[in-house]
């Protein structure tokens, strides 16, 4: 592996390097200051070439990664960072990115945890909505674009209460069904996050439901303070997760059930897309889980009318003094002849 960058550096004769903020197998991620636009500060993730491969390989890697970062540079959605530039330099790619100001949910959950309490259902959840609605959008480009490595620590919450997915370093964009699919940087996600077809890397299928998994993956971690069984240790031993609610007793059983679905190790039993798990984990909305985990009964609605014009107001009074008054000459008798 290539040694880290130093402060000061500057590349693409644009961006200077403040420091380093991250490091993985594949490369490093560094918070830099972009000398065009004064005071605007960017991350770069690098991508570092294997070197033992022939050079007609690392062409192929290199021209492989310009396509994956055009894709992700026309992504906009207020949940995941603006990918402005891409770029290579010597052996190293970059992908320059927005950098998030801001906290991961990891540092949040283990703050709460060190303090002896947990996290809120109603604000997890509420960062599970914004997710869902990047989920969302990621799923529906074309081809569909699957994250891969949702965990605590690639969610970052804004001081003004905004939810990033910060790290793309592992997104696939998915080809058709029957087509080979490609990856920006190969890699298996991080273990407790990731659901068991993805152990297979680039043998393995992985589709909009593994990021579900993940996803689910997370919120058992963020609303019960216990991470989540390895997917492997699963199917080798079902029982060894446990129920989120023998953790935390507070959960809702609705909650449990939707967390509990988007974890089963067969795809075909997760929710099949997070428009649907939103539904699961939504309370109040006549939607349901059944015991199994596997199916949302829908429950029937009653809706009230709405008051919209003085009219409205005045027909329902006038119903109101008729009910009172036949109530008044019911109970009081009216004295015959």
């Amino acid at each position: 592996m290539l040694p880290p960058l130093r402060a000061g550096e500057v590349l693409h004769e644009r961006y200077k390097i403040a420091h380093q903020v991250g490091q993985g197998g594949m490369g490093s991620i560094y918070q830099a200051e972009d000398l065009r636009l004064v005071g605007r500060l960017c991350a770069l993730k690098e991508v570092q070439g294997d070197p033992t491969l022939p050079p007609a390989s690392q062409q192929q890697a290199r021209e492989q990664f310009y396509g994956e970062a055009s894709v992700l540079g026309r992504l906009d959605h207020p949940n995941l960072p603006k990918v402005s530039d891409y770029f290579s330099e010597g052996d190293r790619d970059y992908l320059v990115m927005d950098f998030v100001a801001g906290r991961d949910l990891k540092a949040i959950m283990d703050e709460a945890r060190q303090n002896g309490r947990g996290l809120p259902e109603s604000e997890v959840l509420g960062w599970a909505m914004q997710l869902l609605d990047a989920l969302e959008y990621l799923h529906r480009q074309d081809p569909p674009i699957v994250h891969r490595d949702i965990k605590p620590s690639n969610l970052k919450l804004t001081p003004a209460g905004v939810l990033k997915l910060v790290d793309f370093g592992l997104v696939k964009v998915l080809a058709a069904p029957d087509e080979r699919t490609v990856t920006v940087v190969q890699g298996l996600g991080t273990a407790l996050y990731t659901p068991l077809e993805q152990y297979g890397g680039d043998t393995g299928h992985t589709d909009a439901r593994s990021d579900i998994y993940a996803l689910g993956a997370t919120l058992y971690h963020m609303l019960t303070n216990e991470p989540p069984t390895e997917a492997k240790q699963r199917f080798l031993r079902p029982e060894s997760l446990k129920p989120p609610r023998a953790l935390n007793a507070a959960l809702s059983p609705q909650t449990e059930r939707a967390i509990l679905w988007a974890m089963a190790l067969h795809p075909d039993d997760r929710p099949p897309d997070a428009a649907t798990f939103r539904q699961a984990l939504q309370s109040g909305n006549g939607l349901s889980l059944s015991d199994d985990g596997q199916t949302i009964v829908v429950q029937p609605t009653i809706h009230l009318p709405t008051l919209s014009s003085p009219a409205d107001r005045y027909l329902v009074m006038a119903a109101l003094l008729l009910l009172l008054l036949a109530g008044i000459f019911t109970l009081v008798p009216i004295p015959l002849p």
